[in-house]
């Protein structure tokens, strides 16, 4: 059995430094004790988790130690960053791919998820020994990883990590069957400390750099915008847009591929539809509610049919929109990546909502009102569409 005490204990021996941030344990409290719950994880599974959350805590930990060290790392100024985000699997990878294109921002790389492995001020481009790449890269235990999550060892990686850190990530729930944990996540606890726990990592990698206008990325930022304004006031937002029957059907698909290696199977995929479903759900409400709000303005909405289609003319739209061009040494260099990476290289998902005990038609009436506010074509007849113009 988990017991946060002990994985707080044993990250504070590794660390060398209690831990002041206890506030952020109701979190952790919360996750463990769903993670206990009636859909136990597998021995395996168990260690797999423990690991992980004393691993995370060992990087706030450290993160907090070079802090003490150096309080002017609290001084760097993290201006006008971007998230890119959107409801899970709508495209962020691959949008996130293409602003790495351009080297003027300055984006997340695979090896500065740990603290470990990334020394605070070291060059963006500098990665760590090769065999600490290999360790962080991809579980090995994941049949199938390249096609749930676009990564390679010297690309952009996302900012799950972070979240990790302060036992705020939703993907908790990809991983792990945790339903009362996400209430605990979505209705009760306040996001602004993991946020604030997100600044400084960001803050520790452009300390004693030449600073660039960040982009990250992390499709559950839209559970938390409104924090993330209170810790970045001036943060633009470029939220991805696609059909959420799609990319219901490929979180369901990469949920139940993720959570196979922490339970015993079999594993029930209809209890995983209906989880994902309302998981989907609430991300949707979220972006809504934010959407319509008075903050409404700081979102460019990004249409992720159009942006495979022709990435360089969306991409130069979506610069416009936050106040920056796309210069040609910048278009080419998309227009390479995207013909050396074509999408699907990496394999795909046979995402059947059925096999999750998901009705189509009720799915489709669910998300209706956010396909109609912001115009989301099916996906069948997005592609016959970009079909049809090639």
């Amino acid at each position: 059995m988990l017991r946060s005490r002990d994985i707080i204990a044993e990250a504070e021996g590794c660390a060398g430094i209690r831990d002041p941030e206890t506030h952020l344990h109701g979190g952790l409290h919360a996750l463990v004790a769903s993670l206990n719950g009636d859909n136990r994880l597998s021995a395996a599974g168990e260690a797999a988790a423990q690991q992980a959350l004393v691993a995370r805590t060992v990087d706030r930990l450290e993160a907090i130690k070079w802090v003490n060290q150096h309080p002017e790392i609290e001084e760097e100024k993290i201006e006008a960053p971007v998230f890119l985000t959107g409801l899970p699997r709508s495209g962020a990878s691959y949008f996130q791919y293409l602003f790495d294109r351009d080297p003027r921002y300055r984006l997340l790389r695979p090896w500065e998820m740990s603290m470990l492995s990334s020394r605070p001020g070291a060059k963006p481009a500098t990665p760590p020994p090769r065999g600490v790449q290999e360790r962080q890269m991809r579980p090995e235990e994941v049949e199938g990883f390249d096609a749930l999550h676009l990564i390679d060892s010297d690309g952009s990686e996302d900012c799950h990590a972070f979240l990790e850190q302060s036992y705020a990530a939703a993907g908790f729930f990809n991983v792990g069957d945790a339903p009362s944990y996400i209430d605990y996540l979505l209705n009760r606890m306040d996001m602004t400390g993991p946020y604030r726990v997100h600044r400084r990592q960001l803050q520790l990698l452009q300390w004693r750099t030449a600073p660039r206008r960040w982009v990250v990325k992390y499709p559950n930022h839209v559970i938390a915008m409104d924090a993330i304004l209170d810790v970045y006031p001036d943060a633009r937002f470029a939220m991805t847009h696609r059909d959420p029957l799609q990319t219901l059907a490929a979180v369901a698909l990469s949920t139940l591929t993720l959570r196979s290696a922490r339970y015993d199977p079999p594993l029930d995929p209809h209890r995983v539809g209906k989880q994902m479903m309302d998981f989907m759900r609430r991300h949707v409400d979220r972006i809504m509610a934010f959407c319509t709000g008075p903050h409404a303005d700081r979102v460019v909405h990004v249409d992720y049919y159009a942006l495979v289609a022709d990435p360089v003319t969306r991409l130069e739209a979506v610069h416009g929109a936050l106040g920056t061009d796309l210069p040609g040494d910048v278009r080419e260099a998309i227009g390479g990546w995207r013909r050396d990476d074509p999408k699907g290289r990496r394999g795909s998902g046979h995402n059947i909502l059925e096999q999750f005990g998901i009705d189509v038609e009720a799915a489709a009436e669910l998300f209706s009102d956010y396909r109609r506010h912001f115009d989301i074509p099916r996906e069948k007849e997005a592609l016959l569409r970009m079909g049809a113009a090639a």
